[in-house]
């Protein structure tokens, strides 16, 4: 079965993508790059000590968690810091799902690897097919809003920094648009598989 590749901005769609996928598939295998990532910092020893000696030690609270928002706060005004992260990171998120891809491209299951860094990072050359999901602007201010109660600022600084939704559009094998309602996404779902199994 194919990997698959599914990309897009923030708060885009990805995970309602996704758990509508593993509603209509539950055999199929996922991999998400975000809980990587947060397994990483929160429990990778060699992580949390390159974030330390990178960004201080204010990284961490006294009890051992992340302090995420000081950490976001640092990487959208500063492009050297999202760099300096991304090279913590990325290589190591990498490294678990394209190992994840490979094994299971012999394997009878679909294998879906959410990565929202996914063009960023050349993770699409481990992928058969990539899957953009999309929706507007206006949309992702107002999920950014109900999600992280973001001021409009700094919403756009996020969406800013990432690469522009147009240009993954333009590259993805499919776009799936989630502007709607849920069973919208579903129904797109549902036809991509059924051209998959095709």
């Amino acid at each position: 079965m194919p990997a698959i590749g599914i990309t897009g901005g923030i708060s885009t769609g990805k995970t309602a993508f996704c758990d509508c996928l593993r509603e209509i598939i539950p055999e199929a295998k996922f991999f998400n790059a975000d809980k990587a990532a947060r397994e990483l910092v929160d429990l990778d020893k060699e992580v949390k000590e390159e974030l330390l000696r990178e960004f201080g030690p204010e990284t961490y609270f006294p009890g051992g968690d992340l302090n995420r928002e000081r950490l976001r706060a640092i990487v959208f005004v500063d492009a050297a810091k999202k760099s300096a992260l991304e090279q913590i990171l990325h290589p190591r998120i990498r490294q678990q799902w394209s190992a994840e891809a490979k094994t299971h491209r012999n394997a009878a299951e679909f294998f879906f690897a959410d990565i929202p860094l996914l063009y960023e990072t050349g993770g699409e050359t481990f992928c058969d097919r990539v899957v953009v999901v999309a929706c507007s602007r206006e949309i992702q201010f107002s999920r950014l809003w109900q999600r992280s109660r973001l001021d409009r600022a700094v919403a756009g600084q996020i969406i800013d920094s990432q690469m522009p939704l147009n240009e993954k559009i333009s590259r993805a094998d499919h776009v799936v648009w989630n502007n709607g309602e849920r069973a919208v996404l579903k129904e797109q779902a549902k036809a991509l598989m059924e051209l998959w199994r095709a």
